[in-house]
């Protein structure tokens, strides 16, 4: 891959696979480390740290927090081609947590990593238009259904400047569900074709229930209309919307700015779902913790050696401990370790695709 790829990883003005192309030319691999903070994990001189800046146990949990997730990216900013807040994690702590979130944001942005804000959010009309404001910026905050709303009045009157109010967390792109429809995701995907932007919409999640809903037989099978062989599941139907959003957004090497989130604890489901979407870029969850090791993920992965990201969270965060069971460390000591984890995630992660690749 070329210079002008690997130098466009953080320019705004281009497309998001663009972004993430280059960044993995640039760090050297896929990885994604998974910011899901846990403040009964941390060091007990960061914690001890945090409790002295604030009596409200919140706020000093949020100090701990948004601390210990500058010292991470600190660590990996030339390894990680993006980081992951799980949004959960920063909602617990209250109006802390965010201004938490916001600032871990800022850091990332300072340290040339890209960020992939995993709330899996989705909504119909001004709803939808609000939460695509809120993480993927730009854009009215009205939907064209609502011409009062906060994008369709005047800008000469009084409240005018707020429809360029930025909301401090912007992403580059976000993970979305598409349980409501099309209609849900349309100010997501309209940010993906003007802004820039990304989404990875939930396709085949690696939790043990899963297939309650994702495994359910849609199409001819089910009577529903919709076509398709008998053997198509609701997960097959959703692959299929997905590739339809990439047609007519910017693309880079074959791949879309509309991604699916696919985990690596079923690799023989994850690599069928690669041949359904060529051209979408996977994010796949799973590993390390969840049971997911390098072969697995390395099935996402398309003949090029392209297409997938792969999130490593507490593989990465709390490496330490797994070092050094009997020793507490300090956040100094979390940090090298960290370091170690992601260059030993990537490690494996670019032998396991060389090896997935000669096997075809």
């Amino acid at each position: 891959m070329g210079a002008d790829v690997r130098e466009g990883a953080l320019d705004p003005g281009r497309s998001f696979p663009a972004r993430v192309l280059a960044a993995v030319a640039a760090k050297g691999g896929p990885v994604v480390v998974g910011l899901d903070p846990r403040p009964e994990l941390f060091p007990q001189d960061l914690l001890a740290w945090a409790r002295r800046q604030s009596e409200d146990p919140r706020q000093a949990a949020a100090a701990a927090v948004s601390a210990f997730n500058r010292l991470i990216i600190d660590a990996v900013h030339d390894v990680a081609v993006a980081v992951k807040p799980q949004l959960a994690f920063y909602e617990r702590l209250g109006w802390p947590g965010i201004r938490a979130l916001e600032e871990t944001m800022a850091s990332a942005r300072e340290r040339g990593v890209l960020i992939i804000a995993d709330g899996k959010r989705h909504d119909i009309g001004s709803t939808a238009a609000a939460y695509a404001r809120a993480y993927l910026g730009g854009g009215t905050g009205a939907s064209a259904g609502d011409p009062g709303g906060a994008g369709g009045g005047r800008r000469d009157l009084p409240g005018a400047w707020l429809e360029e109010l930025a909301s401090g967390l912007e992403a580059d792109a976000l993970t979305v569900s598409p349980y409501m429809g099309s209609d849900s995701l349309t100010p997501f995907l309209d940010a993906c074709r003007t802004q820039g932007k990304g989404v990875f919409v939930l396709v085949r999640t690696s939790n043990p229930s899963a297939g309650e809903l994702q495994d359910l037989p849609v199409g001819a099978a089910a009577g529903n209309g919709h076509g398709g062989s008998p053997t198509s599941t609701l997960a097959d139907r959703v692959a299929r919307l997905v590739t339809a959003w990439n047609e007519g957004m910017p693309a880079v090497h074959g791949y879309g700015p509309v991604g699916a989130v696919v985990g690596a604890t079923g690799p023989a489901e994850l690599a069928r779902l690669r041949r359904r979407m060529p051209g979408v870029l996977l994010l796949v969850p799973g590993y390390g913790a969840q049971g997911a090791g390098a072969r697995e993920a390395a099935a996402a992965f398309g003949p090029d050696g392209r297409g997938a990201l792969v999130n490593s969270a507490r593989e990465i965060l709390y490496a330490w401990h797994r070092e050094h069971p009997d020793r507490p460390g300090t956040a100094d000591d979390f940090a090298a370790a960290a370091r170690r984890a992601a260059l030993r995630v990537r490690v494996e992660l670019t032998e396991a695709i060389a090896r997935h690749g000669t096997e075809r």
